[in-house]
């Protein structure tokens, strides 16, 4: 049952794609994890695969890719950009410890990749379907949970470390 299910959803997809040729080593890839439960045979059949630095260089393009794309489809994630461009030089300049500077940075950061995975979980839902269905409301609910838990999580780390630190003083040049 599992099996099928799983096939026919990679044949749905690779439906869509517009090279046979990768869909073909695409669904050898499938096959030789499922069946054989190592990936040795599955890294044979992968088409187009960089390595190297190479693979690194266009990883960091595919991300670059997708950090755009956000900035120009999300207007949560253009929102968050903002804060964070006001609030990251902001934990510099104060006159803290650096291991303070370092969390109140970092739950920024957290927050950041958080609307990007919520972001990307809504992104396939919508491609998969723009029909209504409990299981996508859940997903989407789910993933913006998660981003309501980090900006939560980011406030409060805020608050905890300006309000030890009261009254603030800037860094002397």
């Amino acid at each position: 049952m599992f099996w099928r299910r799983v096939s026919g959803v990679s044949k749905n997809l690779l439906r869509k794609s517009s090279r046979p040729e990768a869909n073909r080593a695409w669904v050898n890839e499938d096959i030789a994890m499922n069946i054989s439960g190592d990936s040795s045979a599955a890294q044979k059949t992968k088409p187009f695969q960089e390595a190297g630095i190479r693979r690194v260089w266009k990883a960091a393009f595919h991300s670059l890719e997708g950090i755009g794309a956000a900035l120009k489809h999300e207007a949560a994630f253009r929102q968050e950009c903002l804060v964070a461009l006001v609030l990251i030089p902001t934990a510099l300049l104060l006159a803290i410890s650096p291991v303070e500077k370092i969390l109140l940075i970092g739950v920024i950061f957290f927050v950041l990749v958080t609307e990007l995975i919520n972001s990307a979980v809504e992104c396939c839902i919508d491609y998969i379907s723009m029909d209504l269905h409990p299981f996508a409301k859940r997903a989407k609910d789910i993933g913006s949970g998660a981003v309501f838990l980090s900006l939560f999580f980011a406030l409060g780390t805020w608050a905890i470390i300006l309000g030890t630190n009261w009254p603030l003083d800037l860094i002397q040049f």
